[in-house]
């Protein structure tokens, strides 16, 4: 059997999963192969864990593919990844038709180069009308540059008298991001070991869980992902709460948390980090 759910609950899936997709280059490195073919290798993964995603009724699923900090690899490199990620996508896109698989994506797009973002965006064209997984790639992509343009633009509207300063919140930076129209995730992973956010939706995972695996990600599978999702739903998401407040709630305005469950200190080790 290439994947068990045995221990996975199929009704509290997390609605968002975010993806920190590291580890390529060293996974090809130590086959002795050229970085690229880590790259091209890491594909493969995508489409699995996409696959998987769409299976267990996952809604949104966002990829961190390109930082804007990825724009200082070798001119060779940023070359051959944007031209991989253009024709896999465009490979991909008929089976996200057939799969009810739409495409988004998030960034300083502008930075693309022009055939790129032209024929990336047929393929956010060509799936619009799917209403299953959401993928989200996140490509020229940093969260301080996007809380920065998000910040511009309330200024303008401010300025503009669209915005009164004074009632501007959490709910109006949200807003303004490029993720507006989604969820939080309510989980991040990070494949490759290294236990850092790296510039990756840091406004949006105020309260996401965070599972940290050694596996690259070209070895990453679905078993891999289905396990990270057992341990999300062994932890107790507090919120800021305490404990009795989650699980005994005594007045209608204490907030109920998702994904609940008591468990959450038997499941976790040193390559796992909670609230």
């Amino acid at each position: 059997m290439e994947y068990s759910t045995d221990k996975l609950n199929l009704n509290r899936i997390p609605d968002h999963i975010a993806i920190i997709m590291d580890g390529n280059g060293r996974w090809a490195k130590a086959k002795g192969m050229p970085r690229s073919a880590g790259h091209v290798e890491g594909v493969n993964t995508v489409r699995r864990i996409t696959e998987i995603a769409s299976d267990l009724k996952v809604k949104y699923l966002t990829l961190y593919a390109f930082s804007t900090e990825n724009w200082n690899r070798p001119k060779s490199e940023v070359d051959d990844l944007m031209n991989l990620i253009v024709i896999a996508i465009e490979r991909e896109t008929p089976g996200m038709i057939r799969n009810n698989i739409s495409l988004g994506m998030i960034g300083d797009l502008q930075r693309l180069p022009e055939f790129a973002r032209q024929r990336l965006s047929k393929c956010i064209d060509d799936t619009a009308h799917c209403t299953g997984l959401k993928v989200m790639l996140a490509l020229s992509y940093s969260s301080r540059w996007e809380i920065a343009d998000a910040c511009r633009r309330i200024a303008l509207e401010a300025v503009e008298g669209k915005i009164d300063p004074q009632q501007i919140d959490a709910e109006t930076i949200s807003s303004h991001l490029a993720t507006a129209n989604m969820p939080d995730p309510d989980l991040l992973i990070r494949t490759g070991g290294d236990k850092r956010i790296s510039n990756f939706l840091l406004w949006q995972i105020a309260y996401a869980e965070i599972m940290v695996t050694d596996k690259f990600w070209p070895e990453f599978s679905k078993q891999d992902f289905i396990d990270c999702l057992v341990k999300y739903q062994s932890r107790e998401r507090r919120f800021g709460l305490t404990s009795e407040q989650i699980n005994n709630p005594t007045d209608a305005d204490t907030p109920a948390a998702s994904a609940t469950d008591v468990d959450d200190d038997a499941n976790n080790d040193s390559s796992t980090q909670t609230n």
